[in-house]
């Protein structure tokens, strides 16, 4: 390891010397053919598990796994936290990503950060301190000004990033953005985007009753940075993304990847105001969880000669309601199978959007045509179809990714020494998550939010404050 730990020793001092000096510096060294890239997985079940094996065969040595869940202590857990494991018998094992970073970060060239949403920026920060680069995944952040830090940390320190929204990394997308920005349905005035989510249970009232936290499950390290509450069945290991404890609801979730082509393609920037309706009724409302169905409306200024944008998001399902007796979102007509998708008016939508394409989508309007977009299809749809004819279509402007991989992209990044390579890494992803954040400001507050992203502030909503930069437990603080 003698190389790894002088190149490593090099990145430290010149992630220092950049600090000390107020410039970013990038790191200069590419690797060798033959050199391994040691990757340290933060969040090994669930998305983690995925993240990890896709990493693998982008060609990353996966040299350490970290997780709350200890095998070695309790043999008798199951699930992709045994998997994992079993599949990289030789990587090293943690249980608090802390404690692997402050003793084995020379050894670490890369993380993946897979952990609940209000873990992201904690051990992004704290890898990338290490001069770690890193693949985390979305939304990168849970709030806004965590963003903000993320993509600043970046810049001075110059290491290789990217945010998980995959879709991001694959050839048709990327023509798409090209094509938008040729102008082929001439310059984007609305944007309408939707998902089927949540598939967890929002509208939540109140906190569920506390249980005992199984002996192999650290609970006290799970919460991290956030509130700490009794651990409940309730809420880990999957449904914790209907708390804002500790995640972001359908919008954080899902915008990051469903929103992303529209963004990118138009250049948006930041907002000037978001506003939002969502769910009354019965528990849709409440300060522990997102509502059963929203529909959020941005406000984007001209950019150069390019005209103000208009974009709503919809989420949820309208007759959904908490059922607390079955911890589970049901329909308020019959308390069967929600049904009643919030989708963009039929106009819009245009025979587009429903389940036929998957539950979500998007669709771009401008000033000549529309043009139809789902991430997880090739067949976008144009109209009207005239548009294509005789159309300039313009060379290729956006880097390919190989094999419209996202992990390999990370990969050829570190190995050529480019942090601006990956094409969703933090300078890019970092405000379009704060962009989608600022969609639950408005749903918590209920009302509209102006915005002054310049100083991460909103001047008719002071209360907003806490939301933007929430305070964390003790001996957690972000460090930048």
């Amino acid at each position: 390891m003698e190389k790894q730990t002088s190149r490593r020793n090099f990145v430290k001092g010149a992630v220092a010397t950049a600090a000390a000096f107020n410039f970013q510096v990038v790191p200069s060294r590419v690797f060798g053919a033959n050199d391994k890239i040691n990757l340290a997985g933060i969040g090994i079940s669930g998305k983690g598990a995925s993240d990890i094996g896709n990493s693998a065969g982008a060609g990353f040595n996966i040299s350490h796994l970290c997780d709350i869940v200890d095998k070695d202590k309790y043999p008798n857990v199951g699930g992709n936290w045994v998997k994992t494991r079993e599949n990289y018998p030789d990587a090293k094992f943690y249980d608090d990503w802390r404690e692997m970073l402050e003793a084995e970060g020379d050894k670490i060239d890369a993380v993946t950060v897979s952990t609940p949403d209000h873990v992201h920026a904690h051990a992004s920060v704290a890898a990338m301190k290490k001069g770690c680069a890193v693949y985390c995944q979305k939304p990168l952040t849970h709030g806004i000004w965590e963003a903000r830090k993320l993509t600043e940390y970046a810049a001075e320190t110059g290491v290789v990033t990217q945010m998980g929204n995959q879709a991001h990394a694959e050839d048709h997308m990327r023509r798409v953005v090209e094509l938008v920005r040729a102008g082929l349905i001439g310059d984007v005035t609305e944007v309408h985007a939707w998902t089927n989510r949540p598939i967890w249970p929002q509208g939540i009232p109140e906190w569920p009753e506390g249980e005992e936290a199984p002996k192999h499950i650290n609970w006290d390290l799970w919460l991290g940075p956030a509130e700490y509450v009794p651990y409940s069945s309730k809420i880990a290991p999957f449904k914790w993304r209907g708390y804002w404890n500790f995640g972001t609801g359908a919008l954080g979730d899902m915008a990051c990847h469903i929103m992303d082509l529209s963004y990118w393609a138009a250049d948006l920037g930041a907002p000037t105001s978001v506003k939002a309706v969502s769910a009354d009724g019965r528990g849709a409302q409440s300060e522990v969880s997102p509502p059963t169905w929203a529909t959020i409306e941005y406000e984007f200024p001209k950019r150069g000669d390019k005209p103000p944008v208009k974009y709503t998001w919809y989420d949820g399902y309208k007759d959904a309601v908490f059922n607390p007796e079955k911890w589970s979102l049901e329909s308020n007509i019959d308390g069967g199978k929600i049904r009643e998708r919030n989708l963009p008016p039929k106009d819009i939508l245009e025979g587009f959007g429903g389940d036929e394409r998957g539950g979500y989508g998007c669709v771009l309007i401008g000033t000549q045509g529309k043009i139809w977009f789902n991430r997880g299809k090739d067949n976008w749809v144009v109209k009207p179809g005239n548009l294509m004819d005789g159309f300039d279509f313009p060379e290729k402007s956006i880097p390919r990714a190989r094999d419209e991989d996202p992990h390999k992209e990370f990969y050829d990044a570190i190995k050529a020494g480019d942090p601006e390579l990956p094409q969703s890494n933090f300078a890019q992803s970092g405000p379009f998550t704060e962009m989608v954040l600022l969609g639950n400001l408005a749903v918590r507050l209920n009302k509209k939010v102006k915005w002054d992203s310049e100083n991460l502030t909103s001047p008719n909503t002071p209360e907003a404050a806490e939301l933007i930069k929430r305070e964390y437990r003790d001996g957690w603080a972000l460090g930048v």
